[in-house]
């Protein structure tokens, strides 16, 4: 199915279905209420039909609820808009059209409703309850407090009670989310959500089945939403094929849960099960169910034939046909790399091959992961065997290392292989982020300015509270924060009790074990005990950064400003005073950017060449401080230290063509032929504008290779590019069989 070009970017949005007190269903309908208890109790053609009368009713907000109710998304949009220009006041008409927004997955409009409903009426419990799962659509801390605020103003809100029973579990609190179900149960024995949650904590725990999915089905046997939301607690989970499981049991109650059925197609995307995905979301589109993930997932599925598979044993690597020529090259022996250290080191082989999908944009990327754009923060994900990520062409040079994020995400494949799905957030994420720089130094997560913030406001959370700071952050940055925090935790446990402590956690999870579980029988102290000797280590690495981050800043600022006022000896001499206090911080405007130009520029270049190889081992990333690093080694006569500084560009940035030039001349020279042929094959497949020249590259580094053939063929398309380039014409004849 073609769609039409443009792009839908509401926000991602959970599920949350109305739910009415138990009681009495009256013999005929007179308003909404009466319509919405027949479905509670599964009488969904009664309840259709129920809708269907109140259409004829001359109350507009009547007929939009009705329309609501039948699904006519668009005529109920049309009948809101009417009833709110007649009641412009009422919170009432606000709150409804809200939720018809919510359920479409526009977020942003429906809290919009909400607040303008709240301003109607600033105790109208329903609009706060409403802004409460707006935030929770959005994993946004507020989402508690605004329900206990509807629970303030009406303490027999029992839906309330149910969206804090759903908060805290995705918080990975089931203590916390058993309580607040009781709760709503407590006020309603009939609080269908109430009852879903109670039933994932049995699924999520093992338990099939559970008795309170008996419960649900004794109120309503057509209560798919249940089961929906059982699957969205495995998706978080990276639980997938249970979370498509579960869409399934979903369904098979209730075939027009659209939500849950464009959910399961994005789930069998992400698992590579294109063919059902698109047959799923399509039935969605058809319905009239057009969210963003229905319309972007669909139309990320018609590129599909856009990428070439290249298979191997352990492997499958799938990239868009306009740069695999460049790619493959690099990305397939460091993907088989990768595997067989994994193997190694996990001791462990994977039930089948790894499949990586790399994507040249960045919202194609998004889509096929969430099924949303503008995600910008995710480089790369994992489902099962399966590892999607940004190409390098889909961001700026060196704005990422593809190498680091492909070893992060294979660490993922394996770890939640053996935990068979069932490791908590933040250690997946840690050990990964350790994974990194145990395979080279300069990778892993960076000492960030607003990671040393957080050190220095003790923000760093508690080893059993650590999954909150990946799932709902309390603070903008708490999310990266988190990863180094988890990265530490890994790299700490493995300097203090050895990589074998990694394998017994990994173990501990896989048996159900929880984190507190773990440390004891792995490490064998408690986890306070833990917390407070993890400070204590992680302080000795990170505390001169912390107590004296002022004086760097301070310090860093007066360099620059000796800078531009000419004073080169002055700006290095005070960067070089504070660089000790934050030797971590490779961003724009650091200590080796600074010294390294100034020094240039009083033409001590063996100076910044040391400044710019310190750089390069500190996890710097500029391309340009790098490429001005492998001239300067080249100059001095330093192949083996400019070959490593082209390859750390070349993981940060394959796109550069200058590189692959300068590399494949330097390995020539350096009597690496074949290496020559990968690099000038790069530089050709960049599509240069001096053809001649790129051909002619080539075909000198064919010819060291021992490839003469080759060699001459690349000769003759340098020479059909530019027929009088003279140093072709000399190489043909080199290559030309003596008569």
């Amino acid at each position: 199915m073609r769609l039409p070009a443009l792009l839908v970017f509401p926000q991602l949005l959970l599920v949350f279905s109305p739910i009415v007190l138990a009681f009495a269903i009256p013999d005929a309908p007179r308003d909404p209420a009466a319509c919405a208890a027949l479905r509670h109790y599964g009488k969904l053609t009664e309840s259709r039909q129920c809708y269907s009368k109140l259409l004829a009713s001359s109350d507009a907000f009547l007929r939009a609820q009705a329309d609501a109710g039948l699904e006519q998304f668009e005529e109920a949009n049309e009948e809101f808009r009417t009833a709110a220009r007649a009641r412009p006041a009422s919170a009432a008409v606000k709150t409804e059209w809200g939720k018809l927004y919510l359920a479409h997955q526009q977020a942003g409009d429906a809290g919009t409703l909400f607040e303008e409903a709240i301003q109607a009426d600033q105790n109208y419990a329903p609009a706060y309850l409403g802004l409460a799962r707006v935030a929770a659509s959005r994993y946004d801390k507020r989402a508690a407090d605004l329900a206990n605020q509807a629970l303030k103003i009406d303490p027999k809100m029992f839906e309330a009670h149910e969206l804090l029973a759903h908060v805290a579990l995705e918080d990975n609190d089931p203590v916390l989310a058993t309580k607040e179900a009781q709760a709503a149960l407590g006020i309603s024995p009939e609080a269908l959500d109430a009852l879903g949650v109670l039933a994932s904590i049995d699924w999520l725990n093992g338990k099939e089945p559970s008795p309170w999915m008996d419960r649900i089905l004794q109120v309503n046997s057509a209560y798919g939403e249940a089961y929906a939301t059982g699957a969205h607690f495995f998706e978080i989970n990276r639980r997938y094929e249970q979370a498509i499981s579960y869409y399934r049991k979903a369904l098979a109650l209730n075939e027009n849960l659209w939500e849950a059925r464009s959910q399961l197609g994005v789930n069998l995307m992400r698992l590579g099960l294109n063919t059902e995905a698109k047959q799923q979301l399509e039935r969605c589109y058809t319905a009239h169910y057009r969210n963003a993930e229905t319309v972007n997932s669909l139309r990320f599925l018609d590129t599909v034939g856009d990428y070439e598979t290249f298979k191997t044993a352990n492997a499958q690597l799938e990239l868009h046909k306009k740069e695999a020529a460049l790619l493959r090259p690099y990305m397939q022996p460091e993907l088989e790399q990768a595997i067989a250290t994994y193997q190694r080191k996990y001791k462990m082989t994977l039930p089948g091959p790894v499949k990586l999908q790399v994507f040249p944009n960045h919202d194609d990327f998004i889509v096929r992961t969430l099924g949303l754009p503008g995600q910008g923060g995710l480089l790369g994900v994992t489902f099962g065997l399966g590892v999607v990520m940004d190409s390098p062409s889909g961001r700026a040079p060196g704005d990422f290392n593809w190498a680091s994020t492909m070893w992060h995400e294979l660490s993922h494949v394996y770890v939640l292989t053996a935990t068979h799905n069932l490791v908590p957030r933040w250690y997946t994420e840690g050990l990964a982020v350790h994974e990194e720089g145990a395979h080279s130094p300069d990778w892993g997560d960076r000492m960030t300015p607003e990671i040393v913030a957080a050190l220095r406001k003790k923000q760093l959370l508690p080893v059993l509270d650590l999954d909150r700071g990946f799932v709902r952050p309390q603070y903008p940055s708490q999310v990266l924060v988190s990863y180094f925090e988890a990265g530490k935790i890994c790299d700490y446990i493995a300097e203090r009790w050895g990589d074998s402590a990694h394998l017994g956690m990994i173990r501990s999870y896989a048996n159900r074990k929880t984190t507190a579980e773990a440390i004891r029988d792995n490490l064998h102290e408690a986890p306070e005990t833990f917390d407070k000797d993890f400070a204590a280590w992680l302080d000795k690495r990170t505390g001169e950064t912390v107590r004296h981050f002022d004086d760097w800043k301070k310090g860093m600022k007066e360099a620059y400003a000796d800078l531009q006022s000419g004073k080169k000896e002055d700006a290095v001499k005070q960067a070089t005073a504070v660089h000790g206090y934050y030797p971590d911080y490779v961003g724009n405007e650091s200590y080796y950017e600074l010294t390294a130009n100034a020094m240039l520029a009083m033409g001590d270049s063996t100076g910044a060449m040391n400044v710019l190889e310190s750089y390069r081992e500190a996890g710097g990333t500029s391309v340009e401080l790098l490429k001005k690093l492998a001239r300067l080694e080249t100059g001095a006569g330093l192949q083996k230290q400019a070959g490593t500084t082209l390859q750390k560009i070349i993981y940060v940035y394959p796109e550069d063509m200058d590189v692959h030039r300068m590399f494949s001349s330097l390995l020539l020279n350096s009597g690496d032929a074949n290496g020559a042929v990968r690099e000038a094959q790069a530089a050709l497949a960049l599509k240069p504008t001096d053809v001649a020249q790129a051909h002619y590259d080539l075909a000198k580094a064919m010819l060291a290779a021992n490839r003469p053939k080759e060699a001459r063929d690349e000769v003759l398309a340098s020479l059909e590019a530019a027929p009088n380039f003279k140093q072709a014409q000399k190489l043909l004849l080199q290559l030309s069989p003596s008569e």
